[in-house]
């Protein structure tokens, strides 16, 4: 953390959610650039389209190929609603070709979101959930090949860098998810935590604001899945507890690759897959419904590893699994081609070919229904070795959550305001 240093760009202004979902539903129907409507609000931030902008392949660089220590991006695309970008100058100084190690390192800056709703809804028909809750925006696991990074350009930042380095994150996101659960006609259905960034990233360790979001969920009974790749979810056990004895909880732990080398390269600040796996025993033991997502699954990269990692999952006492083929939305392409590059140039090319190989020729397909696994024979038999592994170590038990019990808590204000109403009788 950057000594706890806290900056306000959006105390004055309204900003707002954006749903992973919903930026892919705008790529479909042709209109990737204009914000879209969600309840009038809007952010007040010039937004300057540039409907030239394509993303191309980006050519093997020439080495050495230094990186930011701690990293997983080593650069900063271009943000796709700005009309004036920054570009590489040198100097006379050489300073394009300085080996990052000689820079300081970039620190991560934490900036007051100050949003006044924190529940963000979607229409999705492919996934299991249509609201979620993220007390971050950005995230400091860096994970390269986050579909999430292209919503750090909404914000008026890069989706390179700047989502690793730049979090907004909601401090009031407890008493206002209380206040949007307690309004009249809301319906409950499980609630996604961690659909877009890491509720359990290292900020959270200092910040707490997920743990002040499942005491809310806990109070008022309200059903909800967690999404993480990080060890600290076990830190909750006493609350996640409470709630899996209600069949309210289900947790899902992202474990991409059980090659600690690959991994540090690829999530550099997230959990090592050994803390994740004990994560999942942790969560286990205590009677904790938990699944284990492969994801994403990289053709030439991680894929050959599907079938051990849910054998460890299944061995650490995982319940039910998933996984989901790598996507590479906007500036993503981008992001994800420079990192194979510096980090893998002898199979970069190959990646590259079986990426497009399914997805109909392209780097990136939104298309409901195929997005999360593909098309094509190579994504087929990706999905028979699942379901095959999945059913041989027994990792289908999904248990529902139940809806019923929730119940909005009295008012403790009104309670108290009602008893001294009554005793001014006296």
């Amino acid at each position: 953390m950057d000594g706890g240093q806290f900056h306000s760009r959006f105390d004055s202004d309204l900003v707002r959610e954006i749903d992973p979902e919903a930026l892919e539903a705008l790529a479909r129907a042709g209109t990737p650039d204009p914000l879209p409507p969600l309840s009038g609000r809007t952010r007040r931030v010039r937004i300057m389209p540039q409907p030239n902008v394509a993303f191309v392949e980006a050519p093997p660089p020439e080495p050495p190929m230094p990186t930011h220590k701690g990293r997983g991006a080593a650069i900063n695309p271009p943000n796709r609603f700005e009309q004036q970008q920054q570009a590489p100058f040198d100097d006379g100084w050489a300073t394009l070709e300085a080996d990052f190690a000689d820079l300081p390192p970039l620190p991560t800056t934490l900036i007051r979101d100050a949003s006044r709703s924190v529940i963000s809804y979607n229409q999705s028909p492919d996934i299991g959930f249509d609201r979620a809750v993220n007390p971050y925006r950005g995230c400091e696991h860096g994970c390269v090949y986050c579909y999430a990074r292209p919503t750090h350009a909404y914000l008026g930042y890069s989706p390179g860098l700047d989502f690793e380095t730049k979090l907004l994150f909601k401090p009031e996101v407890a008493e206002l998810l209380e206040k949007e659960l307690r309004k009249p006609g809301y319906v409950a259905r499980p609630l996604a935590l961690g659909s877009n960034t890491d509720p359990y990233q290292p900020v959270e360790r200092t910040l707490k604001l997920t743990r002040s979001v499942l005491t809310v969920l806990d109070r008022f009974s309200h059903p909800l899945s967690i999404v993480t790749k990080s060890a600290g979810v076990v830190r909750d056990i006493d609350i996640l507890r409470d709630l899996a004895a209600r069949k309210l909880v289900r947790v899902w732990i992202s474990i991409t690759t059980l090659d600690a080398n690959l991994a540090r390269r690829m999530e550099p600040r997230a959990a090592t897959p050994a803390r994740r796996l004990q994560a999942v025993e942790n969560l286990a033991r205590a009677g904790i419904p938990v699944g284990v997502l492969a994801a994403p699954m990289i053709p030439g990269l991680n894929d050959a590893e599907l079938e051990k990692i849910l054998e460890a999952s299944a061995k650490a006492g995982a319940q039910t699994a998933g996984y989901v083929l790598l996507r590479l939305p906007h500036e993503l392409k981008l992001i994800f081609e420079d990192w194979l590059h510096r980090h893998f140039p002898d199979r970069a090319r190959h990646v590259l070919e079986l990426v497009r190989e399914t997805r109909a020729g392209a780097l990136n397909d939104a298309t409901y229904g195929q997005r999360m696994s593909g098309t094509g024979a190579y994504a087929d038999l990706l999905a028979r070795r699942f379901e095959r592994a999945a059913r041989q170590l027994k990792l289908q038990d999904r248990p529902e959550l139940d809806c019923t019990q929730f119940a909005p808590p009295a008012d403790a204000h009104a309670r108290r305001g009602f008893a001294e109403a009554q005793l001014s009788l006296f």
